[in-house]
């Protein structure tokens, strides 16, 4: 006789073993915290509900702490294939599993080759074979002279496109480029044909390049001369003329780690046109300001650079306000010589922060202002699966999701050393800051990855996912 219960909208049979039970943690729901047991079963959640009942192979006390949804991480750079002694899907997604993250988006450049055609693609996928300990998706890359390869990443699975309206900053002939203004329109149609977002730095580089120049020319090299070469002014540029592009052609645009305020209410007042735009901001322009540039030099130059303190309020303003979609971590790791450098523009630009990023946003967000656990969710993790086609499996803790778990405890204050970093150069800005809350345990599909006690409990075991 059939003896089963409905409890979040699945009928459960009690005399079938579960894989695991969370029990008596505060969930963390598309709208809402409440306390409840989480089964699952073939790594998906299969009911959530009070004092769930069942036999299970492991049973987890959650009691005391936060069970949030593992963070997508849509913007990684992870540096394969053919960097050598640069990051590596090894050791930056070890490092994400221990900050609580459970999907990945790994970006096009900073490999050799980059990822701008179908050979390069498969290359990538060759490195990261059997060496990405949580799930992961690739982004393929907008470039001049490579329309004609737009057509087969997406029959074999990119989320996207990447492209830079600025430098990214190799010289060399095999490396990234960034796309002239013909590039970009015929890109944006074939794009938006092909159904994908395309992904965007903005910065304008006839503007950036010209006060680089005007700068080093004066002998004016150090940090805050940096920054003022890619002032807000550049930000809003190429936003500007993105969104023009994109108005004319109907593609789906989303703009990467936007630094200003300015910038947010461009994004979200031609939103309200009804573009199909988004657009995200990073831990560090939320954290952290251009006096901690100064303060610690290399490790913190990134581009856009990091604003004031004004800009910075700002930025959490809008974000409290729901104008911000979504967090990414651009985690932008380097081998230690590349931050070694007396001329702030020679200093490789990159904040090593993947490790971080959820500790930083509800920490500093929940616990020191009070925002509320599921719009941090949102912006960590539905808003991402939403935008790059990997909801409904991911993203959200709710029955049929995959369970991709992150456990913290709020309660928990620690010092950020060396000793805890699992990324293969173990440099970073928020070294010796005290964060605000802790990662206890993740769990990626029902599979145990990173416990405090432990550290990496699981190699290997991420799968691919292709846009839906």
């Amino acid at each position: 006789m059939y003896d089963g219960r409905l409890q979040g909208g699945v009928m459960m049979d009690r005399k079938t073993t579960l894989d695991l039970i969370i029990k008596g943690g505060a969930v963390v729901l598309k709208d809402e915290v409440r306390r409840l047991d989480i089964a699952v079963r073939d790594g998906r959640i299969v009911q959530l509900g009070e004092a769930l009942e069942g036999a299970a192979a492991q049973t987890v006390d959650a009691e005391g702490l936060t069970v949030m949804a593992g963070m997508v991480d849509s913007h990684v750079h992870l540096n394969e294939p053919g960097l050598g002694d640069w990051e590596g899907f090894d050791t930056g997604s070890a490092a994400l599993a221990a900050g609580g993250c459970t999907t990945l988006i790994d970006m096009p450049l900073n490999g050799i080759p980059p990822t701008v055609s179908v050979s390069a693609l498969q290359r990538k996928l060759e490195a990261a074979e059997g060496r990405v300990h949580i799930d992961y998706a690739l982004w393929g890359g907008l470039v001049p002279g490579k329309l004609g390869e737009l057509e087969g990443l997406a029959a074999a699975g990119v989320t996207g496109f990447k492209a830079f309206l600025s430098s990214p900053g190799d010289p060399s002939e095999e490396a990234f480029r960034e796309v002239d203004d013909h590039t970009l329109l015929e890109g944006m149609r074939i794009i938006a044909r092909l159904g994908r977002v395309l992904a965007l730095h903005a910065e304008s580089e006839p503007l950036v390049s010209a006060l680089a120049r005007q700068a080093r020319e004066a002998g004016r090299t150090s940090a805050p001369d940096y920054a003022a070469t890619r002032p807000v002014l550049a930000e809003l540029e190429a936003v500007s003329r993105a969104l023009f592009y994109a108005e004319q052609t109907g593609c789906a645009v989303h703009f990467v780690h936007i630094s200003s305020a300015a910038a947010i209410r461009l994004i979200r007042e031609a939103r309200s046109r009804g573009l199909d735009v988004t657009g995200e901001t990073c831990p560090h322009y939320l954290t952290l300001t251009a006096d901690d540039m100064e303060r610690c030099g290399a490790v913190a130059k990134c581009a856009p650079p990091l604003r004031d303190a004004t800009e910075q309020e700002a930025l959490w303003t809008l974000l409290a306000e729901g104008a911000i979609d979504l967090i990414a971590s651009d985690h932008s790791p380097c081998p230690s010589e590349l931050k070694e450098r007396t001329d702030f523009f020679d200093v490789w630009g990159g904040i090593a922060g993947a490790q971080s990023s959820l500790e930083l946003l509800v920490g500093e967000g929940h616990v020191r202002r009070g925002l509320p656990l599921p719009l941090l969710s949102r912006l960590l993790s539905l808003a991402p699966a939403e935008r790059f086609g990997l909801h409904p499996r991911k993203g959200e803790i709710r029955v049929g999701a995959d369970a991709d778990l992150a456990l913290l405890d709020l309660g928990s204050t620690y010092r950020l050393e060396p000793e805890h970093l699992l990324q293969r150069h173990r440099i970073s800005p928020y070294l010796g800051r005290t964060m605000h809350c802790r990662i206890v345990s993740v769990y990626s599909r029902g599979r145990l990855v990173y416990d405090t006690a432990s550290g990496l409990t699981a190699r290997g075991g991420g799968a691919r996912l292709g846009h839906r």
